[in-house]
């Protein structure tokens, strides 16, 4: 084995920059012959349940893993008929349509402090007050899980502290819903143990070095039931690696795209059961990656900088008002602006379930700046994965932030001055404030729809 895959494997510190925080942060690397007992006892638990409908609340690493092997075990006839629905965002549209009554109710968060769960919590509770219907994972310890405790929820899953959020979907975070959509987690653990580290770690370090050199868009071609992977990749790459002025932009797409700036890699699956091995296997390859880069691939604190943006913007309401350009506006001011080297983020704070649209806009807008590299995400489930990256990482990001002009309700977040048509307005502005203040170049704009971006 490589000296950098052994001294991952003995969780060496000093592979990363000075004040890493890997001395809490490695236990995932344990998580494929460690987590085996869990494992099975989670197998059980799934088989025995009567839910046909799973509401899941969480955000960042603790809904896009459950997202990922949903879709997947849906796409392969791995799944069981039982439905996960993973709300992690806060549009009133979405949340208010989420089917919390007659459903077991999963809420995942590694803090207990995380704001997005804390409030849809809040309102799961209004709509289905009975708590046995209800499961908690989180840290030992938090607010969440005293909380899980003393309402009387039927299970409360406590996961290892020295894991981070993005690094845990083959954990409690991740396993509970592979269970729950019909895999057996101990095969995922399975597939995870036979992941070859030395390659796992070469893909990484060619990745980071890679970036330092200008080649710095990661194309992850991700096809047919595996292109879901791509929500969870692009996570944890953009979130690991995004920092002091460096990173590697992940670009995940069903369809081959190719530029100078462009890093290619694919995923290595021929069957469902192998998704934890490739989980595990970009884990191993981000941290290499961050350790070429020189960037401490376990922190997020430009996502902590958002977070605290938007509770001060809800602690001074009411909110600051913000122009915006139509989307006519859009092309001239990419052309302006574009350079060799840029990628472009399109921010749509939608309603979920315009995924076909928010691709077809991405394509299109890559297409007319002759192959620039795009990525594009729902706020603010991107505020948790890719905005550590567009804050931290090079200058190079052209964000557009896209708020949808359509009617929409306020719901209510008990025990809150303000709904949850206040709070994403809030999470915008707050990122838009942020990025600004990075000296990015952002434009926002209003649309009805985004079939508007580029037509």
């Amino acid at each position: 084995m490589s000296d950098l895959a052994e001294r991952i494997r003995r969780k060496d510190s000093t592979l990363w920059k000075p004040g890493n925080v890997s001395a809490n942060r490695l236990g995932w690397l344990d998580l494929p012959t460690g987590f085996v007992d869990q494992a099975a006892d989670l197998h059980s638990w799934a088989n025995n349940l009567d839910a046909e409908t799973v509401v899941l609340l969480g955000m960042g690493g603790s809904s896009l893993g459950p997202a990922v092997l949903s879709a997947v075990a849906e796409a392969t006839g791995r799944h069981n008929g039982r439905k996960l629905v993973v709300c992690d965002t806060t549009h009133p549209t979405t949340v208010e349509q989420a089917p919390f009554e007659g459903s077991m109710v999963l809420v995942s968060s590694k803090s207990g402090t995380t704001l997005e769960p804390n409030a849809l919590l809040a309102y799961a509770l209004s709509r289905q007050p009975d708590p046995s219907a209800y499961v908690a994972i989180t840290d030992p310890g938090t607010t969440l899980d005293s909380l899980a405790h003393d309402r009387g929820f039927s299970r409360v899953l406590t996961n290892p502290s020295d894991i981070g959020g993005r690094y845990s979907v083959l954990s409690y975070f991740g396993l509970a819903a592979a269970a729950l959509v019909g895999f057996d987690p101990s095969e995922l653990l399975a597939s995870a143990a036979e992941v070859d580290w030395e390659q796992a770690v070469a893909l990484g370090s060619a990745m980071g070095e890679a970036a330092l050199s200008g080649t710095d868009k990661v194309t992850i071609l991700a096809e047919g039931p595996w292109a879901s992977f791509g929500l969870w990749v692009e996570q944890l790459i953009a979130e690991s690696t995004g920092k002091d002025g460096k990173g590697c932009v992940p670009v995940p797409t069903s369809r081959p795209e190719v530029g100078p700036d462009r890093f290619t890699a694919s995923l290595e699956m021929t069957d469902a059961s192998q998704i934890g091995g490739e989980f595990f296997r970009w884990e191993l390859a981000t941290a290499a990656a961050g350790a070429a880069l020189g960037v401490d691939p376990f922190d997020e604190p430009n996502v902590a900088e958002s977070k605290a943006n938007t509770k001060a913007m809800l602690d001074n309401l009411p909110l600051p008002s913000e122009q915006a350009a139509s989307a006519t506006e859009l092309e001239g001011w990419l052309q302006r602006n574009a350079a060799p080297g840029n990628y472009v983020s399109l921010q749509a704070y939608f309603p979920f379930g315009h995924d076909a649209e928010l691709e077809a806009a991405r394509r299109r807008i890559g297409d007319r700046l002759g192959g620039m590299a795009v990525t594009a995400g729902y706020g603010p489930r991107f505020l948790h994965s890719t905005g550590q990256l567009h804050k931290g990482g090079p200058n190079s990001v052209l964000a557009v932030q896209v708020v949808c002009s359509a009617d929409r309700p306020d719901l209510e977040i008990p025990g809150s001055d303000y709904g949850f048509g206040t709070l994403i307005d809030a999470q915008a502005l707050g990122d838009l404030q942020s990025l600004r203040r990075h000296g990015r170049k952002v434009l926002r704009i209003e649309a009805d729809s985004l079939e508007e971006i580029l037509p």
